[in-house]
């Protein structure tokens, strides 16, 4: 099978097709996306080390299930973005863990497809389960929410989820084009994160808020967000800090502080690793039911070392809006 490989520069390469294990799905591939993890693996990557078989976002098609599988047959379109401890989904074939996948709605090509496992799983997952917001949108509607980062990956869906549950959504983008796609999803209010955040919440009238998303820089906005805060407010991340935090900066506030890592479960092997399965099958009812529209950006084909080149080198720019996805192997 055709597969890409690491080795650090991204080659095209011929493998053999993986067998399945009793928890597995055999999927062949239509569609992957990339992610900030995918770059970050890829850097670590060194002159003679072993290749690495990079990607965490796929949508393809069941080619041959494990005993243990009783979610999906053969032939069942999926999507899913995996385990980080497993060879990835740049390749034709791929093993990923029934547990970890959900259905592609069939409203959604291959690439939109493609494009919602992982930004989808972690903005669930910081948003409700971090966060605490509803989902159903019952509790807690009204209450504002600063998301940082609101026109990559992962806010483009938390925009959408967030107002879907209620929320007041005010999210950080700083060029017009970033700042027009964050109203299309759906953000009452947009803040540029390139200048002072604090005067720009007072005049939109909050002068602090009850949560904050931070899909950005942690130790950028640490500051900040200790100052935004509303006491008895929560505070979810997703990119690890590089220098200490000071966390007695949120103390005389109560304010909660959480970590989000969308591959928390399939590392350490929880006992509700299912739920990522679930997540995904409930944000692909959302999107067939048009609650949810694609986050998708840009779309390259077919799916080989040179386009994903370009995929990874637009991603570090870090001017992407929306996923950026590749289709189709040519």
């Amino acid at each position: 099978m055709r597969a890409i490989l690491a080795t650090p520069a991204l080659v095209d390469t011929e493998l053999p097709e993986p067998v399945h294990g009793p928890h597995d799905l055999l999927v062949r591939i239509e569609a992957v996306a990339v992610n900030p993890i995918d770059t970050k693996l890829r850097a670590a990557v060194r002159e003679g080390d072993p290749p690495r078989q990079l990607g965490w976002d796929a949508a393809g098609v069941v080619a041959a299930t494990g005993e243990r599988v009783s979610r999906f047959r053969v032939g069942d379109a999926v999507m899913f973005a995996g385990d980080a401890g497993r060879a990835g989904c740049n390749a034709e074939a791929v093993l990923v863990d029934g547990r970890l996948v959900g259905r592609r709605p069939p409203r959604l090509s291959w690439a939109e497809a493609a494009a919602v496992p992982l930004t989808g799983l972690t903005a669930w997952e910081a948003l409700f389960e971090r966060l605490g917001l509803d989902p159903t949108g019952g509790t807690g509607r009204g209450r504002s929410l600063l998301i940082l980062g609101g026109a990559g990956g992962v806010g483009s869906i938390a925009i959408q989820l967030a107002r879907r549950a209620g929320a007041v959504v005010i999210a950080s983008a700083s060029r017009p084009k970033s700042a027009a796609w964050v109203r299309e999803l759906g953000a009452d209010h947009v803040v540029d994160h390139h200048q002072p955040l604090a005067p720009q919440l007072a005049a939109l009238g909050f002068e602090t808020v009850d949560r904050i998303a931070n899909f950005s820089d942690t130790d950028a906005y640490w500051e900040v967000m200790a100052e935004l805060i509303a006491p008895l407010g929560s505070i979810v991340a997703i990119v690890g800090n590089r220098r200490p935090l000071d966390l007695n900066r949120l103390k005389a506030k109560s304010v909660t502080f959480a970590w989000e890592f969308m591959f928390t479960r399939s590392q350490f092997q929880t006992a509700d690793m299912g739920l990522q399965g679930e997540i995904l099958d409930r944000l692909a009812q959302l999107f067939e039911a048009g609650e949810l529209r694609p986050t998708l950006g840009r779309t390259l084909s077919p799916i080989n070392a040179a386009n994903l080149e370009i995929a990874h080198a637009q991603l570090a720019s870090g001017s992407t809006v929306g996923k950026i996805a590749l289709v189709g192997w040519g």
